[in-house]
């Protein structure tokens, strides 16, 4: 994405973001549109959105890693719909090398809660120092019975860049992601052309999720760590996600819209007969 629509937001710093619009609790919604479609859109927020700003920047290296079990019971739990879910994933933060052990529960009415640990980034790749960190939040959340002495080992690594808005009028915030990239073993998704569009509100919808309703865009079934696995491995259940997966993650490889470096879908499904 042009750094030059980002410019002409107003400025706010981390700080002022965590303060005003933290939403460890909250509701998510989330949009996937062309990245050709975000200037429009900011320049519309101009007037009453600020950018997260940290020392000039306003665009930011993520890379997630994310744990399951043997039998990715994380994924089933999402895959069939469970009414509690969870994920297990560091988040670095890769232009100041901090790193977070995280445990995101979602629950009842698509309320998520999100847990946090401070960790090492040279240990991103395993929860082996955090386990009972995340022992701990499972518990607490009713959800670790079932995980009682199952592994959790990483599954999968997606990278991305993201810019961070706050709308002060609401305290809700809009994560911009672009550059998406998603890695299983030496399986390889990238999604140049699209961005994920994710609003952090208390409840309410945000002018934002008004904006792209306007303009005839609707929430969509996606998750980074569920949705990319789903489309690098088509063995796994995807009903959730279809819609998704077949609008944007499973394009004409010769698109300009999607990089793929495993077998088409068609391959995939030809050597699985």
């Amino acid at each position: 994405m042009s750094a030059e629509p980002l410019a002409r937001l107003a400025p706010i710093a981390l700080a002022e973001v965590i303060d005003r619009a933290a939403l460890q609790s909250r509701v998510d919604r989330k949009y996937v549109i062309a990245v050709d479609e975000l200037p429009p859109l900011l320049d519309q927020l101009t007037p009453y959105a600020r950018v997260l700003d940290i020392d000039g920047g306003r665009s930011f290296r993520y890379e997630s890693v994310y744990f399951d079990t043997p039998c990715l019971a994380s994924y089933h739990c999402a895959a069939y719909r469970r009414r509690r879910r969870f994920k297990v994933r560091t988040r670095t933060y890769l232009d100041s090398a901090q790193c977070w052990l995280e445990v995101k529960i979602s629950g009842a009415r698509g309320r998520v809660t999100k847990h946090r640990l401070p960790y090492l980034a040279e240990e991103r790749r395993t929860v082996r120092s955090g386990r009972g960190f995340v022992n701990e939040v499972l518990d607490r959340e009713s959800i670790l019975s079932n995980l009682i002495g199952s592994p959790l080992e990483p599954v999968l690594v997606t990278s991305y860049r993201r810019s961070t808005l706050l709308l002060p009028a609401t305290a809700s915030r809009v994560t911009i992601d672009t550059g998406l990239t998603w890695q299983d073993g030496d399986r390889t998704l990238r999604l140049p052309g699209i961005a994920v569009v994710e609003t952090k509100t208390s409840s309410a919808p945000s002018p934002v999720d008004r904006a792209l309703w306007q303009r005839g865009t609707r929430p969509v079934r996606i998750s980074k760590y569920a949705t990319g696995l789903a489309a690098l491995r088509l063995d796994l259940p995807d009903v959730p996600w279809r819609r998704t997966l077949r609008r944007h993650f499973r394009a004409d490889p010769s698109s300009a819209l999607l990089e793929l470096t495993v077998p088409t879908r068609s391959e995939q499904e030809a050597s699985c007969a």
